[in-house]
């Protein structure tokens, strides 16, 4: 089985650096159960390369939430994640349906990056959806909040056999400026030959070389992409302890069971009478 793949890559004379991640199976998941409409299962599948790509940029170990609200039929999506690219997501759809791009599914809103790293400081990055694309907003962040120069290239395919998506990124080393926006401006101009099934179905090493066969890119280890929702019975239980025992017994009373249902994954956790008598003893 193929394994959902993040690899970072780097240039022996150029001042820019890359990253090409390539998700089937961690979306897959994602998505499974929900019966979301193709454009929104499209969305999260960029949601999740956007993810993957920003956490090996921004270079830290902690947590990530990338997340879109805005007034469209899409109240809200979101990819949670973390440095080791462990992936869940979710999406809340209240309407209709009538295109698939930024405004027809989110409408008015804006972007939310949360960063909380496992030391220092919670950052909150906040920037306007201007642009119907996923990645021309996030270029806006990047140039926003880095000034760094930056390009993304999304992919995705959903059919009745095949969930996928994949990214591309480029962006300049803060190094020599003028060299590195000629080196970024090369590099861009071969990037934008990509096309979309080069993206999905190649290996990241042939992607590359047919890319950039003359400037020698030199790719490091990848890094494992995964589904990992994170929930468990303990942590259903801590939740309960919340509400008070007299209350769920109330509920156990008219319904028979307290049923708690994770977002994401729609695990089901189930607590009788006796249960929640030794979770309060």
């Amino acid at each position: 089985m193929k394994q959902d793949l993040l690899h970072r890559y780097l240039f022996d004379d150029l001042d820019v650096r890359g990253e090409l991640v390539q998700v089937e199976h961690t979306l897959q998941d994602i998505v499974a159960g929900h019966n979301y409409p193709v454009e929104v299962q499209a969305l999260l599948g960029e949601l999740l390369v956007a993810s993957s790509l920003l956490t090996a940029t921004l270079k830290f170990e902690g947590d990530i939430a990338v997340q879109l609200q805005g007034d469209g039929p899409v109240k809200y999506a979101v990819i949670n994640g973390n440095h080791q690219q462990n992936m869940r997501g979710i999406a809340r759809v209240e309407g209709q349906i009538t295109g698939s791009g930024i405004s027809d599914l989110i409408g008015k809103g804006h972007m939310i990056i949360t960063i909380s790293p496992d030391k220092g400081e919670r950052y909150q990055g906040v920037v306007p959806l201007t642009s119907d694309s996923l990645a021309k907003c996030l270029e806006d962040y990047f140039e926003q909040s880095e000034q760094l120069r930056t390009r993304l290239w999304f992919a995705t395919k959903f059919d009745e056999e095949t969930v996928k998506a994949a990214g591309l990124f480029l962006q300049v080393l803060p190094v020599n400026k003028e060299k590195s926006q000629r080196d970024f401006e090369h590099l861009e101009a071969l990037s934008d030959t990509i096309k979309e099934d080069e993206l999905l179905e190649l290996d990241a090493q042939t992607v590359l070389t047919r890319l950039y066969h003359e400037d020698n890119p030199q790719l490091f280890e990848p890094q494992a992409v995964n589904f990992v929702c994170g929930c468990s019975r303990e942590k259903t239980i801590s939740a309960l302890v919340n509400v008070g025992q007299q209350a769920l017994l109330e509920d156990i009373e008219q319904h028979g069971e307290v049923k708690l249902s994770c977002h994401y994954c729609l695990t089901d956790y189930r607590f009788n009478e006796q249960d929640i008598k030794s979770i309060f003893n």
